[in-house]
């Protein structure tokens, strides 16, 4: 499982992927962000979840540790940003 630790920053920079457009709120934020938590977490849309799109998407042409590198990479992009 995708080690997230619900700092908020990917919620918060959508405007950096034209992917998450119908979530942004018109200000790079997602309209579904209070705080650092997701409004609808449960039901939060197949690109805002990490695992799934692995075994969906990746899972034939990557591993998931390099996925998961991969993804904490931008993580980490977003948060130094942010700094």
């Amino acid at each position: 499982m995708f080690m997230c630790d619900c700092c908020g920053c990917c919620c918060r920079n959508l405007s950096k992927s034209e992917l998450y457009l119908d979530l942004d709120r018109g200000d790079g934020i997602c309209k579904y962000l209070e705080g650092n938590l997701c409004l609808i977490y449960e039901e939060r849309p197949l690109l805002c979840r990490v695992d799934d799109c692995y075994e969906l998407f990746f899972k034939d042409s990557i591993s998931v540790e390099e996925y998961y590198k991969l993804n904490m990479d931008v993580c980490k992009k977003l948060k130094d940003m942010e700094e």
